[in-house]
């Protein structure tokens, strides 16, 4: 992707990636600064469907420490709670 394209992409994210909840923003935001990048392919993908997801559940799994029947965010929820 160029750099023009990327930087887009990074700024929509950021934008998804603000909550209604302090917390949340800062474990989202941390993730997209420090390891969005360099995830994988279908790591980015579950990342971008957990932004799509609404702010209660996000608590639930990221606060709480509940887990989604989705696997793939499952996973992705193991690494937003240790970055």
């Amino acid at each position: 992707m160029p750099a023009d394209g990327q930087a887009r992409e990074l700024a929509r994210l950021r934008w998804q990636c603000r909550r209604g909840m302090l917390e949340l923003d800062e474990i989202l935001g941390r993730y997209l600064d420090q390891r969005y990048l360099r995830a994988s392919a279908r790591e980015q993908e579950a990342f971008e469907r957990l932004l799509r997801c609404q702010d209660p559940e996000l608590q639930q799994w990221l606060l709480l420490g509940q887990e989604p029947e989705d696997a793939a965010l499952g996973a992705l929820l193991r690494v937003l709670r240790e970055t």
